[in-house]
């Protein structure tokens, strides 16, 4: 069975959904987490506008390493 070669764009989905799964996991929701259509760079992943209160819960979690905020 061979499988077909993956390029930037899919690779930047799977970013997507693994990044979005950690966030979950640590309860922190960035709502505009996704691939970026508008770049001429392909597998651009677009982290989105985000609250103040949002990030530093981010910050916080990736001090610690992961984990639940």
């Amino acid at each position: 069975m061979t499988t077909a070669p993956r390029n930037s764009e899919d690779d930047a989905h799977a970013a997507v959904e693994a990044l979005r799964a950690a966030l979950s996991d640590a309860g922190i929701v960035l709502p505009s987490l996704g691939v970026d259509a508008a770049s001429f760079s392909p597998g651009l992943v677009d982290l989105g506008r985000v609250r103040a209160e949002v990030v530093v819960r981010l910050a916080d979690v990736i001090r610690r390493g992961g984990g639940l905020a």
